[in-house]
């Protein structure tokens, strides 16, 4: 996989500041965010990687051993660890003398001698020719996906899937967002050699909703009414996410125009008890199949 340079994508420089960081993930957040970009595969590969950016770099611990190990930051203390085991090993077996091509023959350098014993990312070194056992390592990271309709998502509400043959039990907030990644640790792959266990990653995707539009924390939808209530005026009923309300359509209301409801949105995430709010967007519906009595009532109205 090709190394992804965390400092480009948030668009900061290696002095930036933990502040600076945090500014630019939220400015690039909101314009890469999937609801603003429905359909936009492009769009969401960034904002995957932005959140991949931002997980390491806003925490302190990861991001110092991202400046010093680079792509391999996630396992650089345990190949610093092997590097001093396999010195040790050169030095009881072989006198501290070294290794040099002509010790493992024509074509086979030491990286290769190296990686037979430290073995591939997440993996471990086998037993020495001593029979002693090396070095802990962690388990490699699991991704999985999980699908939720946008009601569902609103919801704080149990989920229980299963994984590397376990049951995994998870309570997921209300106000998710497609794309959002969240992470589960000690949940991945086993440890080696007694190391810890790898983390579970888990991706939401949210497919559009064929009532809802979510913009960010708010919701539009559509509502027809007819040409009777939208000249005269009348009351019209409206789904939310919570149940239907009533609304007052004032007379001679347009089409295309926009009502907002307050709070009747979709929940902010983490923290209870604040939504966004709902736009509501009238279309007049035209009546058909007039009688000519009717007819004549338009006629009348027209010239009047």
């Amino acid at each position: 996989m090709a190394y992804i340079d965390y400092y480009k994508i948030l668009g900061v420089d290696k002095s930036a500041t933990q502040d600076d960081i945090k500014k630019a993930y939220r400015k690039m957040a909101r314009k890469l965010h999937p609801d603003l970009n429905p359909g936009d595969k492009e769009a969401e590969r960034k904002f995957k990687e932005l959140n991949e950016a931002n997980e390491v770099l806003s925490n302190t611990e990861n991001r110092t051993k991202y400046d010093k190990y680079g792509e391999n930051w996630k396992h650089g203390e345990e190949y610093e660890k092997a590097q001093q085991q396999q010195r040790q090993y050169q030095q009881q077996n072989y006198g501290g003398g070294g290794f040099s091509g002509a010790d493992f023959g024509e074509g086979e350098d030491f990286s290769d001698f190296f990686q037979s014993m430290f073995g591939s990312a997440g993996g471990g070194f086998g037993k020495n020719s001593r029979g002693s056992s090396s070095g802990k390592f962690k388990g490699q990271d699991v991704h999985a996906e999980l699908n939720l309709n946008l009601k569902d998502a609103a919801q704080t509400h149990p989920q229980t899937f299963e994984i590397n043959g376990k049951k995994v039990r998870i309570t997921i907030p209300a106000g998710v967002y497609d794309g959002q990644q969240i992470k589960l640790k000690g949940h991945g792959n086993p440890g080696f050699n007694g190391g810890p266990n790898g983390d579970l990653y888990i991706t939401f995707n949210i497919p559009v909703d064929p009532d809802f539009e979510r913009v960010g924390d708010d919701l539009k939808t559509k509502v027809s009414i007819d040409l009777y209530t939208a000249v005269l005026g009348g009351d019209v009923k409206v789904n939310t996410l919570d149940g239907s309300v009533s609304l007052k359509v004032k007379p001679e209301t347009q089409s295309g125009t926009t009502v907002r409801l307050k709070g009747k949105g979709f929940p902010v995430y983490k923290k209870e008890g604040q939504s966004g709010d709902l736009f509501v967007t009238y279309e007049v519906k035209l009546p058909t199949d007039l009688t000519d009595k009717q007819k004549e009532l338009f006629e009348q109205l027209k010239n009047s």
